[in-house]
């Protein structure tokens, strides 16, 4: 775990002095004006390879459920290459690969270094908001920045942290932390889906894990939050066969579920893109989404519309797309 926000405050005030004897003029600084925000807390669930149709195929009860109570589209897309690394950089920089640039797909943080744009963690800390990161594989290394998220998780080398381990985690984790915005990633049906193959009965199997994992999350969530809590679950992309990365509608077509007390139930138009889910997180928390992110809030799910979104710009999924 990473140096927690209040020593890293005081560490920052120790060199006040010697800043103060610098140029202060040439230190940009960013500090968003918060807007009136419909939720204190978001927490957004990346189900790993977990196909748009497999919730109902593989008898995701809870998933469903949080459907019917909450907001959702089944016809959501990812980007291309729809692959783990490069669509999960899109899903929390709201910007596409030919922006962020991690267009691999392994673990090269020594020689390729960490993602060079501003994650949805980036911008809720210039907020003064907490974050957490929870992921399930080492190549999410890229995503993690020095100062952003405040705590995050993840394995190295080969190893991979599975729905069980991985739900012990988080819920550990809320005990004792109340993040503003948590990030966790579950890799198990696209564990299961190059191993045996999507849509086969050890991938079902794994979905169900994953299902279940983000039943306990939530029930810790909305214990530990008195139930002032959004919850975004959907996925960096599908698969076919035993594989996945093309443009087929099998590889690209992804859920997009939001539950939560500010959620205006009800089934969302076509048009949501795996970049609308950082701008989505950051409006539900009142930051400002930038205006050169490619993502936009998906503001019909839910029932208050902070004024957020970038000036001319159309919400996620709006009639204009």
């Amino acid at each position: 775990m990473r140096m927690n926000r209040a020593r890293r405050t005081a560490a920052l005030l120790a060199l006040i002095p010697l800043l103060a004897r610098c140029a202060p003029s040439s230190i940009p600084a960013y500090a968003p004006e918060r807007a009136a925000a419909p939720t204190r807390h978001v927490i957004v669930i990346s189900i790993d390879g977990l196909r748009a149709d497999a919730i109902e195929a593989s008898g995701a009860t809870n998933l469903q459920r949080m459907m019917r109570e909450g907001a959702y589209s089944l016809d959501a897309r990812t980007i291309m290459p729809s692959r783990t690394l490069p669509s999960h950089t899109s899903m929390i920089t709201g910007v596409s690969p030919e922006v962020h640039g991690i267009t691999w797909n392994d673990e090269q943080v020594d020689a390729q270094g960490r993602v060079r744009v501003s994650t949805m963690f980036d911008m809720a800390d210039s907020a003064h908001l907490r974050t957490a990161a929870f992921f399930g594989k080492a190549k999410f290394r890229h995503l993690i920045h020095p100062d952003a998220p405040d705590e995050a998780e993840a394995p190295r080398g080969l190893e991979i942290v599975l729905a069980p381990q991985m739900t012990q985690n988080v819920i550990h984790y809320l005990r004792f932390h109340q993040p503003d915005l948590l990030f966790v990633h579950i890799p198990d049906p696209d564990i299961a889906g190059h191993s045996t193959g999507w849509m086969g009965t050890p991938y079902r199997w794994a979905v169900r894990r994953a299902d279940a994992a983000v039943e306990q999350i939530r029930r810790a969530a909305v214990e530990r939050f008195g139930g002032d809590v959004v919850m975004i679950i959907t996925a960096d992309h599908g698969g076919r066969g035993r594989d996945h990365g093309t443009d087929a509608l099998e590889d690209v077509r992804i859920p997009w579920i939001t539950w939560g007390a500010a959620v205006q139930p009800g089934e969302l138009p076509t048009g949501i893109r795996t970049m609308d889910t950082a701008a989505t997180a950051l409006w539900l928390l009142g930051v400002p989404v930038p205006a050169r992110w490619e993502g936009r809030p998906v503001a019909q799910a839910y029932r208050a519309a902070p004024a957020a979104t970038p000036a001319g710009a159309a919400p996620a999924g709006a009639a204009t797309q």
